[in-house]
């Protein structure tokens, strides 16, 4: 059940085929990418005495490298721990030590934060820098078979981005990750031979997930050289690789559609997108510009690309009656999953009546790693219980009306962010804006828009206000909007909010 059996498979069946390019020029093929990730495991298992049962960090930038690593961690049986490239040493080292990590793969860019953590860790984690002369040794190791493992078994250990308290591990199975592959051909698109998988967006988390199942089709993975998203880039490699695809998180596509220099897109086979909010205004310029090449998914961590599916088909059919409404939702169930939304009881809400998003199937995640409170409270009755807010339609489609922590409720009022940022993203002279609630000593919460402008314009709040006002309820109206040229992102372009309260619940101190 060993999920590395997609590269053995791969590597018999393809083994002259590039598996790995960079950027325009081929990295290797499956044959030495499968040979290479016998001999990481000969190492992880002889060289460093580390047990089938241990977690082996990834903290590296987007690289060749990277699959030749996480294929290594399965062939022998571990569990991967993909970490955020981007996050401080002391979030580093909270998270080593919170999963007993046996050893950690750096890129250079990275190492110096690397060892930091450890010694912050103070235990005996083995750091590998990965490019250097010792790494070239270790890819010539003694390799040794695969591991078997159960389908039970930890495969991914994936910690959460901690915006509710500290970072937690969920545990995602061999099984978990069979399933999402699999699913990936039934509800988000089939893989041809000579597809290509793009990675600008980061490996360590929903990039990765979509390797899967371009490897199960032995298709090529293609890392830019930058090692991140430049339009620039992405436009000439598309024109040299074939059936591309790639996954990108909204703020991406929007970047990558605005791209003044623009380039072919005739070799794009499709772009994945999720992770966030897609503005419906943002969607049909992207639309405009590639064509039906779209697809959203909606998941989380805990059930990884697979809760949601708005496929290529609902972006193409403008002439139906309720066009904007699905392309604002995040379409309907997975196959592989039953979602339903519920009230705070934990009853069924009928259609039209928002409440929380849960979810069940096989592709949901273990637990949380060394948390068995949190997990039985995420997973209670079955179902896990993501903290999303949403609404179905009779239809079944599904869309969200923000994380439950980022309700606004104002007089007793619910107000959800995301339908106030819509309506300002309709100003021609607003780039991107965030939604937040600010303490109120009456209302208990009032709003406050951020907003950063479009490059050489200038805002008048005015115009927001009477843009509100003539689409929105009054009490939903921004008391207060805040112009700053950009708003603090995470790696994947997503804006931060906790970084704006943080920002509001400083100045009401002082």
């Amino acid at each position: 059940m060993n999920l590395g059996i997609l590269l053995t498979r791969a590597a018999k069946s393809f083994p002259e085929k590039i598996a790995i390019a960079h950027g325009s020029y081929d990295f290797c093929t499956y044959s030495e990418l499968a040979s290479r990730a016998a001999c990481l495991a000969g190492f992880l298992k002889t060289g460093l005495n580390l047990s089938i049962d241990e977690r082996v960090g990834l903290f590296m930038s987007n690289c060749p490298e990277y699959l030749e690593v996480f294929h290594g961690i399965l062939h022998a049986g571990m569990a991967s721990l993909p970490i955020n490239n981007k996050l401080h040493e002391k979030e580093l080292a909270y998270i080593l030590d919170d999963a007993s990590a046996g050893a950690l793969f750096v890129t250079h860019d990275l190492a110096e934060r690397a060892h930091l953590a450890v010694d912050e860790v103070g235990k005996d984690i083995k750091i590998i820098i990965v490019g250097d002369s010792n790494y070239r040794s270790i890819i010539r190791s003694d390799p040794v078979q695969i591991t078997h493992r159960a389908a039970n078994d930890l495969a991914w250990l994936f910690y959460t981005s901690g915006t509710t308290g500290s970072p937690k591990g969920a545990m995602l199975t061999h099984r978990n990750l069979w399933d999402s592959t699999l699913n990936y051909y039934v509800d988000v698109d089939r893989v041809p031979s000579n597809g290509s998988a793009f990675h600008p967006a980061p490996m360590s988390h929903g990039s990765g997930f979509y390797g899967l199942p371009h490897l199960a089709a032995a298709a090529k993975q293609v890392i830019p050289e930058s090692g991140g998203f430049d339009p620039a880039e992405i436009y000439t490699l598309i024109s040299a690789h074939e059936e591309v695809s790639m996954f990108a998180a909204p703020t991406m596509v929007k970047r990558f559609v605005e791209y003044s220099g623009g380039g072919s897109t005739e070799n794009l086979r499709t772009i994945t997108y999720g992770g966030g909010p897609m503005y419906v205004t943002d969607c049909k310029k992207a639309l405009e510009r590639l064509g039906p090449k779209l697809v959203q998914i909606y998941g989380q961590g805990e059930s990884p690309m697979t809760i949601t599916v708005l496929p290529r088909e609902d972006h193409a059919l403008i002439e139906h009656p309720r066009y904007e409404e699905r392309l604002a939702s995040v379409g309907y169930a997975q196959s592989i999953v039953e979602v339903r939304v519920a009230d705070s009881e934990g009853a069924t809400c009928p259609n039209g009546e928002i409440g929380e998003i849960l979810v069940r199937g096989d592709v949901v995640m273990k637990g949380y790693w060394g948390r068995p409170k949190e997990s039985a409270e995420a997973l209670r009755d079955g179902w896990l219980h993501t903290g999303d807010l949403g609404v179905f339609d009779e239809d079944g489609y599904l869309t969200l009306k923000d994380r439950s922590k980022d309700l606004i409720i104002s007089g007793g009022s619910n107000i959800y962010p995301r339908e106030i940022e819509e309506i300002l993203l309709q100003h021609q002279s607003v780039s991107e804006c965030a939604v937040i609630g600010r303490p109120h000593e009456e209302w208990g919460e009032e709003v406050v828009a951020f907003i950063s402008p479009v490059t050489g314009h200038s805002i008048e709040i005015g115009e927001l206000d009477t843009l509100c006002l003539d689409n929105i309820a009054r009490f939903k109206r921004p008391k207060e909007y805040r112009v700053s040229e950009s708003l603090p992102k995470n790696n994947y372009g997503k804006i931060i909010k906790r970084e704006l309260r943080s920002q509001l619940e400083k100045e009401e101190k002082e």
